[in-house]
């Protein structure tokens, strides 16, 4: 009699405990994964890029700019679809080390660029080793010369390589020699806008403006300080302050120099304020998914109607990088515990922080933060095959003979504006045998950064003279 009691009572206490995990299943708010493993990215051969430019701007060309933008990854020539991805990892390992270094030492790497009202240009990304995710195409001086550009979010200085190289790295494009550009003048050593440089020099020969810039994963560029046209599709923006870089080291991977994006005061988009009213958003799309390019716009027009804002934070010690405040962040439809507002804020030595950076591609997270989410997404995740960790990502699953699975829903609350990511923006494959993996990572800085796998799709606008940045979904066509 009492060993049927006890059973009951067990048998009772096992219906409760599964009746709770089955609920606790239920309340998980899920979205369908369509399960795609890696696969080989279109190539875009620097050779076969070169096409005519056009002559005649745009009719919007006054107030809003577009320009189309290229992945590194479809750069790469004999390569598989394990070692393309494999290269992005390390790229972005490289990357997050210099974001953090310029973070922690409260001093910009980078600061110089220039800009036009309304613009917009596709967008090509930087493979295994690279200062840049996505490249443009745009003419340099008069009559223009054009070459491929890095755009970054975290840096601010423009600069090209130049003749005559002291030494240069390997580009698509011939170099460029200012001796052949009518437009092209020299920045006296005291001027205004040589100061802005963050170490100003003065050239030996002549009262001429130097610049210096070291990107943190051993790129650097150095020479003389200038002022140029440059022309986006037609459209001419003149008297932009870039660096005409005679001794330069690094991984651009065939690039002629780098366009600035940052908030500094000599980024493309503060440089051209006038025009563009520092205005511009990019949409990135996922190539996997999409034969659409990616594209940025500058001007009036980059503010997209459906966007979601929150507000642009400052950082007293830095001035380049976007900053936002992150709230929470909610999986499978609740609220994860643990992740607030405060672990993300930038303390009085500007440590810290959430930035939205265009050159990043896996999301870093302040690690007790990325804890918590990664062990709220597992635990949606228990009907999934899990696999062996990858690299960075300590989360995966096996997923091969699959068409779809149904995946916990993973929401970013940022004050002001919740963004609701789809499942392909943070399941992602790593193999061609059906390995996915949460990319997430956890963040050993203290600076947390909102990567580009996780804007795919989204249009992401920097609103800068409205001291704000949008989110608007589906925003790529």
């Amino acid at each position: 009699m009492e060993a049927r009691s006890k059973s009951s009572i067990f048998s009772f206490i096992l219906f409760i405990s599964l009746s709770s995990s089955l609920q606790q299943q239920q309340h998980f708010e899920t979205q369908t994964l369509l399960v795609h493993p890696l696969s080989d990215p279109q190539s875009l051969l620097w050779a076969q890029s070169v096409q005519p430019e056009p002559s005649e701007p745009d009719p919007d060309s006054a107030n809003t700019l577009t320009l189309q933008l290229h992945h590194i990854d479809t750069l790469a020539v004999n390569l598989t679809a394990e070692q393309i991805f494999s290269f992005r990892l390390q790229r972005d390992a490289l990357r997050v080390k210099a974001l953090a270094a310029a973070s922690s030492s409260a001093a910009p790497t980078a600061r110089n660029a220039s800009r036009t009202p309304d613009f917009s240009s596709s967008v090509v990304s930087g493979l295994a080793e690279g200062s840049g995710e996505y490249f443009t195409r745009l003419g340099v001086g008069t009559p223009p010369k054009y070459m491929y550009l890095v755009l970054d979010t975290g840096s601010d200085v423009a600069w090209l390589q130049c003749l005559p190289c002291k030494k240069c790295y390997t580009q698509s494009d011939p170099i460029f020699n200012p001796a052949r550009s009518s437009s092209y003048s020299s920045i006296p050593c005291r001027s205004p806008v040589c100061l802005k440089l963050d170490s100003p020099g003065c050239s030996s020969k002549g009262n001429k403006c130097v610049y210096e810039v070291s990107y943190g994963d051993g790129s650097s560029t150095f020479g003389e300080f200038a002022t140029e046209t440059m022309t986006f599709r037609g459209a001419k923006v003149p008297n932009v302050a870039l660096g005409c870089g005679h001794d330069n080291e690094g991984l651009f991977v065939g690039a002629a120099g780098l366009l600035g994006l940052g908030r500094g005061k000599l980024s493309f988009p503060s440089q051209t304020g006038n025009r563009f009213g520092r205005k511009f958003s990019y949409c990135l799309v996922d190539r996997s998914a999409s034969a659409k390019p990616s594209s940025v716009m500058f001007g009036d027009s980059a503010v997209s109607r459906s966007a979601v804002f929150t507000p642009l934070l400052s950082n007293p010690k830095l001035d380049t990088f976007y900053y936002v405040a992150l709230a929470g962040i909610s999986v499978g439809g609740s609220r994860v515990p643990g992740i607030t507002g405060e672990l993300f804020k930038i303390d009085g030595s500007g440590n810290g922080g959430v930035i939205v950076d265009s050159g990043t591609s896996v999301t870093r997270l302040a690690q007790p933060a990325y804890i918590a989410l990664r062990d709220a997404f597992r635990s949606g995740t228990n009907g999934l095959k899990a696999a062996d960790g990858f690299s960075l990502f300590d989360t995966c699953y096996d997923l091969s003979g699959k068409t779809e699975v149904k995946v916990p829903t993973v929401v970013m609350h940022f004050v002001g504006a919740d963004v609701s990511l789809p499942a392909n923006n943070y399941m992602i494959p790593v193999d061609t045998s059906g390995r996915f993996c949460f990319a997430f990572a956890g963040s050993m800085s203290g600076l947390s950064i909102i990567g580009n796998i996780q804007q795919q799709g989204f249009r992401v606008v920097f609103d800068v003279a409205g001291h704000r940045v949008g989110f608007a979904p589906r925003a790529c066509e």
